[in-house]
């Protein structure tokens, strides 16, 4: 993973405007419409989607509320800067995965999880309730009972994040559930610890979040959790050695 474009495909929408807007978006992350870039009319996008034009017009309203796109008055609908993106959707951020992602936004991912997810496992060791415990300890237990290649091992992961976000008591730390989610799910598909010595490294340092969350320890839960990001990056960075020598 150089400059390699990794596809990861994420869940089909449930509704006509939902994929057409699921649609447009991966073009425009893609790049096959630019920034700036006008998008065809409606008779053609709706020739081409084959719906009507209220439906398309949701779509273009979902890509708007997201930052995708904006509507000007004699001009049409228009590609807005990267900037502009709602990067925190979880919409946008499967869009990505779909599209396809690189070095840079794995890098990306692991820098915005590195500057929030440790001082929230630092706030759970200091708010956590028994609730959260009970929660993080089912998640935990599913991880070390499923195969790390298996989608429940990473669901199991996933929850575990999100119990311990949820544990820090505050709301804006939940927030970034799109983005660990993102994260974990590249994480799966790129460099699952396939190992049994990688396995062991990722259930013993997840067992040491939560150790120290329970023992109210909030300088240890937050070390442990940066070992954690910091050790799927290695993951990566090895799957990716691995695939340019093939």
């Amino acid at each position: 993973m150089t400059s390699h474009i990794v596809v990861i495909p994420t869940r089909r929408a449930h509704s006509n405007h939902a994929e057409v807007a699921r649609s447009i978006g991966i073009d425009i992350i893609a790049g096959r419409y630019a920034e700036g870039a006008r998008l065809p009319g409606d008779a053609e996008l709706t020739a081409m989607f084959g719906v009507s034009r209220p439906v398309l017009r949701e779509s273009v309203k979902t890509l708007v509320a997201k930052g995708l796109l904006t509507t000007k008055a004699r001009v049409g609908t228009v590609v807005r800067g990267r900037s502009d993106w709602n990067m925190f959707d979880p919409d946008v951020l499967a869009w990505h995965l779909d599209a396809g992602i690189d070095k840079r936004f794995l890098s990306d991912l692991a820098e915005i999880r590195l500057a929030i997810e440790p001082r929230a496992a630092a706030l759970a060791a200091e708010r956590r309730s028994e609730g959260d415990l009970v929660e993080m300890g089912k998640a935990m237990a599913q991880m070390e009972r499923e195969p790390s290649t298996s989608i429940a091992f990473a669901e199991a992961d996933l929850a575990l994040h999100i119990a311990i976000a949820n544990a820090s008591g505050n709301p804006f730390m939940r927030s970034i559930g799109a983005v660990i989610e993102a994260a974990l799910r590249a994480s799966f598909v790129l460099s699952a610890p396939v190992e049994t010595a990688d396995r062991d490294t990722v259930l013993v340092w997840h067992q040491r979040i939560i150790d120290a969350i329970a023992a109210g320890d909030p300088e240890a839960a937050s070390e442990a959790m940066i070992e954690v990001i910091y050790n799927g990056r290695r993951r990566h960075a090895l799957s990716a050695a691995r695939t340019d020598q093939q």
